[in-house]
């Protein structure tokens, strides 16, 4: 998913009406917001925790000195080992440290949802979606963030759903 995409889905999740524009630069298509009031901004995470800003909902960044932190650590995740990368190796190797990761933890900051949870599952979203049961099964831990995520009131929005789990509710034997 383009990154003007996503910003437009987060706007919408924060609930600002959606006036901004965004273009993009570069051979990667770093997304760019031209601000009223300023210079334009560049970088999927720094547009976006401007966006969090305008929507008054600081707490999305974290709460605590630590917990802003985290969420920083896993922006930069987002930008650094998610996107770019395509191969199902490297997405496998990614879900396996994430999987490991998310054992203990309901969000990545712990207890408390982020904008790192928001970006990572838009990020993820693509791969996600393209999974076997299987592969899901694999990756528990993910599964169970990312169901937890895309059910968040607002963050889903016209993204598919991903179905993670397929019972069989009657047998064909009688």
């Amino acid at each position: 998913m383009a990154a003007a995409a996503e910003l437009s889905l987060l706007e919408k999740s924060l609930g600002l009406s959606k006036g901004n524009k965004y273009s993009a630069q570069g051979e990667r298509q770093i997304p760019v917001l031209q601000t009223n009031n300023g210079p334009s901004l560049t970088g999927l995470t720094t547009i976006a925790a401007h966006l969090v800003k305008q929507a008054n909902k600081e707490y999305l960044l974290g709460s605590t000195a630590e917990e802003k932190a985290i969420v920083q650590q896993w922006l930069e995740y987002r930008v650094t080992q998610v996107d770019g990368h395509s191969s199902k190796n490297d997405i496998h190797t990614l879900l396996k440290d994430l999987n490991s990761y998310l054992e203990d933890k309901v969000y990545l900051t712990g207890y408390n949802f982020t904008l790192a949870d928001i970006l990572l599952y838009y990020g993820l979203h693509r791969f996600i979606v393209d999974l076997t049961v299987q592969e899901k099964e694999k990756y528990l831990n993910v599964s169970r963030w990312f169901c937890h995520i895309q059910h968040y009131p607002g963050i889903r929005q016209h993204l598919s759903s991903v179905v993670f789990i397929k019972n069989r509710l009657y047998t064909n034997s009688h």
